[in-house]
């Protein structure tokens, strides 16, 4: 039972009492050497060096006896040997129901410029995701507001479902669009690396006042250093598993998990670790598996976190490191094609490159009848569609492409609708396949 007092207890049980101080031992090309720290520090743990121009916050990165080195939130100008640096301990999160609304940092801070209270039980950062043998299978379709992923591309409860797009693509619009229109208690938005003057615009004309009634946003912007953006997307899967503990269906929006690779790729190279694949250091498989694997069906009597990854591809190349990580770890995969954008067909979902895992038991047997009808059709028009652009085909040559030609535009119009809801997007198909 909630108090009105929990959220002043919990801000007084955050307050520490005492202080662990060490002493600044070196400084170098980014990193900061400290001595003094108890033996029981840890990898992971937040400290705040205390310089002449404030205070800078900061994470130990390695151990050596004797000494820990510091990756600092940003350039430590103004450090100087010798000073003070507070040992503030493992990095936690305190998620509440109050967040729901908000825009918070990956610190748990309001960027809304309005009061945040923490919730009463701090939550680590990385926690393991629930054991594959007590996880429930993947639930129900669910409505999503869009024609396309209530019929051809189903999203069903638990599902993980990768966006991959390039910039420009519609990439976030869709995402909003998933917010507003997605099946689900609590929304919760990582935008990791977006440019600072788009997270207004993205909570206020994108998602809109509509999207944000059940959504959490938590936010770090490009100009940030790579511990903030890589925290952005852990704070938030923390928060998402927050609802999920007290049975909630979450649908959980990362945007992108590409920028989430390269903040952690600058934090393991100035650790030490090499860059061996096209950059990648070998832990950014794990990184990213990790993260993708705490989504997903939650254990019985809890609630599910259906999750929505996007990955940037440039030139749309789906083998580059972070798409080939990704890809296969999900339950689908979603390409978006510039060409479409360009023609104006938003959004501009790829079908034939796009997969949902969820298929076929997310549908009937006349509704995957239906969806295998629509591949097909448009494979076909795929095909041939030089040669009828180029007028060399004649009607006649192939039935098959004959009746991809008759019902193509209105597939294709069909893949841009909005939609009430799956029996609805599925007459409209079987209309556009009559045609």
């Amino acid at each position: 039972m909630t108090s009105i007092f929990d959220p002043l207890r919990a801000e007084i049980g955050a307050v520490r009492v005492s202080a662990r101080v060490g002493r600044v031992r070196e400084l170098g090309r980014g990193t900061v050497k400290v001595a003094g720290f108890p033996e029981d520090t840890a990898l992971g743990d937040r400290v705040a060096i205390c310089t002449r121009q404030g205070l800078i916050g900061g994470e130990v990165v390695r151990l050596a006896q004797g000494s820990q080195t510091i990756l600092p939130d940003s350039p430590p100008d103004g450090a100087r040997i010798g000073d003070a640096v507070e040992l503030e301990g493992h990095a936690m999160i305190a998620p509440d129901d109050g967040w729901i609304g908000r825009v918070i940092d990956p610190y748990g801070r309001p960027l809304d410029g309005r009061p945040l209270f923490r919730g009463l039980f701090p939550r680590d950062l990385r926690t393991p995701p629930p054991a594959a043998a007590s996880r429930r299978r993947l639930g129900a379709r669910l409505a999503t507001g869009s024609a396309a992923f209530d019929t051809v591309l189903p999203l069903v409860r638990g599902q993980r479902l990768g966006l991959f797009a390039g910039s420009g693509v519609g990439k976030s619009s869709l995402l909003a669009r998933f917010a507003r229109g997605v099946e689900a208690d609590v929304v919760v938005i990582a935008l990791i690396g977006e440019r600072g003057r788009e997270l207004r615009e993205f909570t206020d004309r994108v998602l809109g006042p509509r999207g944000m009634e059940r959504a959490v946003v938590i936010a770090a912007t490009s100009d940030q250093s790579p511990l903030s953006r890589r925290r952005c997307a852990w704070t938030a899967m923390a928060v998402a598993e927050h609802f999920r503990d007290q049975g909630r269906h979450v649908l959980f929006l990362a945007d992108s998990i590409t920028r989430f690779a390269e903040a952690h790729r600058e934090i393991a190279l100035a650790t030490g670790e090499e860059g061996n694949l096209r950059g990648y250091p070998p832990s950014t498989s794990h990184t990213i598996m990790a993260l993708a694997e705490r989504a997903g069906p939650g254990p019985e009597g809890a609630g599910d976190i259906t999750a929505i990854f996007s990955v940037l591809v440039a030139g749309s190349d789906m083998d580059e490191p972070v798409a080939d990580i990704l890809r296969g770890v999900l339950d689908g995969h979603v390409v978006l094609d510039r060409r479409i954008a360009e023609r104006g067909r938003y959004p501009a979902v790829d079908l034939l490159r796009s997969v949902s895992r969820s298929l076929p038991e997310a549908a009937s047997p006349e509704e995957n009848g239906m969806i295998g009808d629509a591949r097909r059709l448009l494979g076909a028009y795929d095909r041939a569609e030089m040669m009828i652009q180029a007028g060399l085909y004649a009607k006649g040559s192939d039935p098959i492409v004959d009746q991809a030609i008759r019902v193509w535009p209105a597939l294709d119009a069909f893949l841009a609708e909005e939609s009430p809801g799956p029996a609805y997007s599925f007459r409209r198909l079987e209309e556009c396949l009559r045609l």
